[in-house]
């Protein structure tokens, strides 16, 4: 018999603020109507807690954020996106830049950036942003990367040596570490929709890649090498087990009739998820995942996302003076001449 999402002890649920005026990082004091122009949306789910700015680049619906700590600016950035136009090939740096200009407006101290995985639908800008602040920013990832790259490396023809100096971090399931001297962070491992795939316990923030999807969309495919669906059900649950007020952001939103949004509490999951709300059955889950990822076509950036994300960013090594991101075929028709 399989497993149940189940309801958690109940724990009192205190109000939390979108864009709060608490913070000294906020820009201004202004309600959220009159700062929807922002390329930013401020959280903070109180006045002890990291301020959270999340910053939507548009064409992936991807979620960049920074966390900070409001006492030293200590911050960390998690999942930054580095823009790629696959009909023309070019690679550039626009919603990176927005992530810079605004940590020297604030006057940030970045101590980490933070991969919640090896992303197949856009590429990460983590070496351009270590690279333009300060070299020795350490890239953060799970352990598990070291599965995908082995996995990777001979369909696109890299080499063990293409991943030395890469990633700086590889992180495990329940390491912490500290960001300024008063916001404790907890790696979580989120296997599911790659097995790599981990997640960060800010206090009451939780940043949860692509393990949890906002819940009018459930949950993200279980289907790319090393992917379960049982192992995604396992995530979920283990989510939605954190008490009720607990924030949970998300790396994508898909929005149909509403904007775009990244955060919903705990417990409107466990009312609401379209996927795996209480009462659910891991059979149940397991059941439509697999259905549905059947269907799923292929990513439009994978194979450019796989080649630079298993590198921390990197781009494969430059041949004739260029840099070429390979798309292996595949022979509907084995009689296709080669």
């Amino acid at each position: 018999m399989g497993t149940t999402i189940c309801r958690p002890t109940r724990r009192k649920t205190p109000t939390y603020s979108i864009l709060s005026t608490h913070s000294r990082l906020n820009s201004s004091s202004s309600p959220r109507s009159q700062q929807a122009n922002l390329p930013w949306k401020h959280y903070k789910a109180d006045i002890e807690s990291a301020d959270v700015f999340a910053f939507l680049e548009p064409v992936t619906s991807s979620w960049q954020y920074i966390i900070v700590d409001p006492i030293t600016r200590e911050s960390a950035i998690i999942d930054p996106v580095l823009d790629y136009n696959p009909a023309s090939g070019t690679l550039s740096t626009t919603a990176a830049d927005i992530l810079l200009g605004f940590i020297k407006e604030k006057d940030l101290n970045i101590v980490r950036i933070l991969e919640t995985h090896a992303h197949a639908d856009h590429l990460s800008a983590s070496q351009y942003i270590k690279q333009t602040l300060d070299a020795k920013i350490p890239i953060c990832i799970g352990k598990r990367i070291k599965q995908l790259q082995g996995h990777f490396a001979p369909i696109y023809g890299l080499e063990t040596t293409d991943f030395l100096e890469s990633f700086d971090v590889f992180l495990e399931d329940e390491d912490q570490f500290q960001l300024g001297s008063s916001i404790s962070c907890e790696v979580i491992h989120l296997p599911g929709h790659t097995p790599d795939h981990i997640g960060f316990m800010v206090g009451k923030a939780v940043f949860t890649g692509d393990s949890i999807f906002m819940p009018d969309l459930g949950s993200a495919r279980a289907d790319f090498p090393g992917g379960n669906a049982k192992d995604l059900f396992s995530s979920m649950s283990r989510l939605l087990s954190l008490p009720e007020d607990y924030q949970l952001f998300v790396g994508h939103d898909y929005p149909v009739g509403r904007q775009h949004e990244c955060m919903a509490t705990v417990g409107v999951h466990q009312e609401k998820n379209k996927h795996g709300k209480l009462g659910t059955t891991e059979t149940q889950f397991v059941q439509f995942r697999e259905a549905r990822d059947k269907v799923l076509g292929t990513p439009r950036l994978l194979h450019p996302s796989l080649q630079v994300n298993i590198r921390a960013g990197k781009l494969p090594p430059a041949s004739n003076g260029r840099v070429w991101l390979k798309t292996p075929a595949q022979l509907a028709n084995p009689m296709i001449p080669l």
